[in-house]
C-alpha cells in the first residue's frame, strides 16, 4: 500500500507531507484548492510528463516521492524486474523535476519511464478525471478483457504476436515475388552487374585505413623530408660527444659525477640511435608518381563501392550475399514462388489457430467478465441493469489476434442492450468504469486504487450505493479517492481535508488529517455550504455514525 507522500514545491504545494492508513482515505476541500494537484503529484512520481511550467515560482525544482510497504507477493512480482525493496518490505520512488529534465529513481536508482511504469503496475491503478470517457472508445473494451484474462492468456497472446511478425514477413515476400517475366529478366540482369561489380572490386579488412594512410604519406612526402632533414641535424650527437669528454675529465677527479657522465653516455647512445635511424628512413624515402595513382585509384574504388552497397566492407559483403540469394531466387522463380506460397500459407494457418485459440479464452472470459460487471453495477443502484460483452471476429488478423470486443447495456427492462455510448450519461460511465475497476482490482490484487472524483454526475441514492462499493473495496485493499459528496466523504477510515491560504503573497495549498470533531464540521461543510447551523452539524454526526454502521455492515457480509 502506499504509505507516504512527500511534496516539494510542486505548483501550489511549498510542502505537503500526508501518511495514509489503511482502508478508505477520502480527500476533500474547496473547489480550486488544489485537490487535484496532489493526485497529480502521485501521476508525476508513477512517470506522468511533466513541465517547467509546474515548479513552483521563486523555486529550483519540485520533488515527488511515494513510500510503498511491498507485501511478499508483490516482492516476487518485483523481482522479475530487478527490484527490491528493503529488509522491511519498503519501497521508495521519487522524481526530480528540474528546469531543463526530470530525473526518477526507485530506491536511490535512476530508473527509466519504462521501467517505472512496469513497476507501479504492480503497486497502484489510478482512475484519474474523465478517465470513464475511454469507455465510450471500442478499443479500450479488448484492453479491459486482456487485463481480466492476463494471467492466463499472456503466453498464448506473445505466441500470437510473434507468429504475426512471421506471418507479415512471408506476406511481403510473396506479394514481392510477383511481377511479369521481363520485370524479372531486368532484375536478375541488374542483381548480375552489381554483383560482378562487388565482387570485382574484392574489398578486404582494413584495406581503406592502410591505404588512407599511405596515401597522405605520399601527398605530404615534402614536408616529412624538410622536418626530418632538420632533425637529423638536431640530433647530431658531436656536443654531447664534446660534453662526454668534460664531463670524464671531472669524474676522474669527483667520483660524484660519475652519476652524470653515465647518464650522458645513454643520451648519446640514443641519439646515436635516433640519428641513423632517421638517416635510414630518409635513403629509403622513395615518392613515385605512379605508386600514389594506384594509391588515389584504389581508394576511390572502395569508397565508390561503399556508397553504394554499404559504408563497411562487412555491410558490402551482407549487400552482395543479399543480392546474390535474390538472384538464385529469381534464376529458380518457380521453385521459390511456390517456397513463398507455402510459407505464408503454413504461417496463416498457424496464426489463425493460435488466434482461435485465444479468441476462445477471450469469449469465455467475457461472460464471466460481463457477469461480474453486472452484479458489481447493480451494487452501485444499476437496479435493472443487463450487461454483456460482445467479441467479435475482424476480417484481419493483427498482433492481438482477430478480435474485437465491445461492452452492451440494457439499463431499462425489455430494452436491447446497446453501445456505451448510445445509452450511459457521464454519471452512469463513472459507475461503469468503478464496476470495472473492482472487478479487474480482484482479479489483478493491486493493493492500492486511486478515484480523482469518481462521484461525477451522481447524487442521492446513487451516490450512497458508490459509497458502499467503496467501502466494500477498501475492506481488502487501501483506496484513495477526492470527492464533493458527503455519503461518500463520511465512509472514510481517514479523513484529510485539503485547502488553500495565503500567506505573505503567496497562494499555498495545505493538506492534513482531520480528527473526529474536524470531520463532523467538513461533512457540515459538504451538507449545508457556507453556513454551518446547529442543525447541520447533528446531520454531519448523525451521517457519519450510520456511515461507520453501514461500513462495517456490508464489510463483514463482504
Amino acid at each position: 500500500m502506499l504509505q507516504e507522500l512527500h511534496v516539494r514545491n510542486l505548483a501550489l504545494i511549498e510542502k505537503a507531507d500526508v501518511y495514509f492508513g489503511e482502508g478508505l482515505n477520502i480527500m476533500t476541500g474547496e473547489t480550486g484548492a488544489g485537490k487535484s494537484i496532489i493526485i497529480g503529484s502521485v501521476n508525476l512520481a508513477l512517470g506522468q510528463k511533466a513541465s517547467r511550467e509546474m515548479i513552483r515560482s521563486g523555486a529550483e525544482y519540485a520533488y515527488i516521492e511515494l513510500v510503498f510497504s511491498v507485501d511478499e507477493r508483490q516482492q516476487k512480482a518485483l523481482a522479475e524486474l530487478d527490484i527490491f525493496p528493503d529488509e522491511e518490505g519498503t519501497l521508495i520512488i521519487t522524481r526530480k523535476i528540474m528546469p531543463a529534465r526530470s530525473v526518477s529513481r526507485i530506491n536511490d536508482e535512476t530508473a527509466t519511464a519504462a521501467k517505472l511504469k512496469a513497476v507501479t503496475a504492480r503497486l497502484i491503478d489510478i482512475h484519474g478525471q474523465h478517465e470513464h470517457q475511454s469507455l465510450l472508445h471500442v478499443s479500450r473494451h479488448l484492453e479491459i478483457l486482456d487485463l481480466y484474462t492476463k494471467s492466463t492468456v499472456a503466453e498464448l497472446k506473445k505466441k500470437v504476436s510473434e507468429e504475426y511478425q512471421k506471418y507479415r514477413t512471408f506476406k511481403a515476400e510473396l506479394d514481392e515475388s510477383g511481377g511479369d517475366q521481363e520485370s524479372r529478366r531486368r532484375e536478375a540482369d541488374f542483381l548480375g552487374f552489381e554483383i560482378e561489380e562487388i565482387e570485382s572490386a574484392d574489398l578486404k579488412e582494413g584495406e581503406e585505413e592502410e591505404l588512407s594512410d599511405l596515401y597522405r604519406k605520399y601527398t605530404h612526402g615534402q614536408k616529412i623530408r624538410e622536418s626530418l632533414s632538420i632533425a637529423y641535424e638536431a640530433v647530431e650527437t658531436e656536443t654531447v660527444g664534446r660534453a662526454l669528454r668534460e664531463v670524464g675529465e671531472a669524474a676522474s677527479y669527483d667520483p660524484q659525477v660519475g652519476d652524470i657522465r653515465d647518464q650522458l653516455c645513454d643520451a648519446e647512445a640514443i641519439l646515436n640511435d635516433i640519428h641513423h635511424a632517421i638517416g635510414a628512413y630518409l635513403d629509403e624515402m622513395v615518392f613515385d608518381e605512379e605508386d600514389l595513382m594506384r594509391t588515389e585509384k584504389r581508394l576511390d574504388e572502395i569508397r565508390r563501392i561503399q556508397s553504394k552497397y554499404g559504408t563497411t566492407v562487412e555491410k558490402v559483403r551482407e549487400a552482395l550475399s543479399e543480392k546474390r540469394q535474390r538472384l538464385e531466387q529469381l534464376e529458380h522463380f518457380d521453385e521459390y514462388r511456390k517456397q513463398c506460397e507455402e510459407n505464408y500459407q503454413k504461417s496463416e494457418k498457424h496464426l489463425d489457430e493460435l488466434c482461435g485459440r485465444l479468441s476462445a479464452e477471450r469469449r469465455k472470459a467475457a461472460v464471466l467478465l460481463a457477469e461480474q460487471i453486472e452484479n458489481s453495477l447493480k451494487d452501485l443502484n444499476f437496479l435493472e441493469v443487463s450487461f454483456r460483452m460482445e467479441v467479435r471476429r475482424l476480417d484481419h488478423y493483427t498482433a492481438n489476434g482477430y478480435d474485437e470486443a465491445e461492452f452492451l447495456i440494457s439499463t431499462n427492462p425489455g430494452e436491447p442492450e446497446k453501445p456505451l455510448g448510445a445509452v450511459a450519461s457521464g454519471g452512469e460511465l463513472s459507475r461503469i468504469m468503478l464496476a470495472i475497476k473492482t472487478v479487474l482490482a480482484d482479479s489483478d490484487a493491486v493493493d492500492t486504487l486511486i478515484f480523482d472524483e469518481i462521484d461525477t454526475g451522481i447524487s442521492g441514492r446513487t451516490a450512497q450505493k458508490v459509497s458502499e462499493k467503496l467501502a466494500i473495496i477498501s475492506g481488502s485493499r487501501q483506496v484513495i479517492c477526492i470527492t464533493h459528496l458527503p455519503q461518500i466523504a463520511a465512509m472514510a477510515d481517514c479523513h484529510y481535508e485539503i485547502a488553500k491560504s495565503a500567506d505573505s503573497g503567496k497562494t499555498t495549498t495545505r493538506i492534513r488529517l482531520l480528527d473526529e470533531d474536524e470531520i463532523t464540521t467538513e461533512l457540515a461543510r459538504l451538507l449545508g455550504g457556507v453556513q454551518i447551523t446547529d442543525s447541520v452539524l447533528q446531520n454531519a454526526r448523525e451521517m457519519k455514525q450510520l456511515a461507520d454502521k453501514t461500513k462495517a455492515e456490508v464489510r463483514r457480509k463482504n
